[in-house]
């Protein structure tokens, strides 16, 4: 865990959803809610004013819907990690969140527990996707693919660090099978998405999957993947 609590806006435009959501983090002590917003303009303003690590997003909300609002705060603001939280499981909403830079996608009625686990997985940079969107981003893999490859093209290194990400491995955790230090894998990250102009390791594991460089099936966890 961080020192300091991992620091939350909540955007939904109904009220008893931010407010449920602001008691259930209330209880948790490595994560503060900062901020609520309850459209996607609020959410763009209120992001660059807060500053927060996570922005938790509906997609359906009067004035910005929650993709256009995840578009502009992921351009604008680097650092923050975009999880969409809405009822919705369809193409239409799944696929563009993630082109959007939604690093976590989780539907509303998943166990509390579910979008605790997601909040921190996204502030360490990692993946965190409903089982059924992770259904979805498979179903994806059968389309073809979109643009030439890359001209520059990945290091073995790069493709092994990617191999890993796709896995859903954290960068600490694939340092340990590398035996590399964390600092040089989030130097590979960045090599990767910016070589493959992709957004997010969402993203990046698509393409990977897409690529055949890396399956789902049968992949052992990784030390250091399993918390308590």
């Amino acid at each position: 865990m961080s020192q300091q609590p991992i620091r939350v806006l909540v955007v939904d435009d109904h009220a008893i959803v931010r407010k449920g959501i602001s008691a259930l983090f209330a209880r948790v002590e490595d994560i503060e809610v900062v901020g609520e917003a309850s459209n996607g303009q609020q959410a763009v303003e209120r992001s660059a004013a807060l500053q927060p690590d996570v922005v938790i997003m509906d997609l359906v909300m009067p004035q910005m819907d929650g993709i256009s609002a995840t578009y502009q705060i992921t351009d604008q603001q680097l650092d923050v990690r975009i999880i969409a939280l809405t009822s919705f499981a369809t193409d239409d909403k799944v696929f563009p969140a993630i082109k959007a830079g939604a690093l976590g996608y989780i539907l509303k009625d998943s166990d509390p527990e579910e979008l605790i686990k997601a909040v921190r997985q996204v502030y360490r940079g990692e993946p965190a996707l409903h089982p059924s969107i992770a259904r979805k981003v498979l179903l994806e893999l059968n389309r073809p693919a979109q643009g030439p490859p890359t001209p520059d093209p990945l290091t073995e290194r790069e493709v092994e660090v990617l191999q890993l990400v796709a896995q859903g491995h954290s960068n600490q955790a694939i340092a340990d099978q590398l035996f590399i230090e964390e600092v040089t894998v989030r130097t590979h990250v960045s090599h990767i998405l910016s070589k493959l102009h992709l957004a997010n390791r969402v993203q990046a594991a698509l393409y990977a999957l897409r690529e055949g460089l890396t399956t789902l099936d049968n992949q052992p966890p990784v030390p250091g993947d399993i918390e308590n």
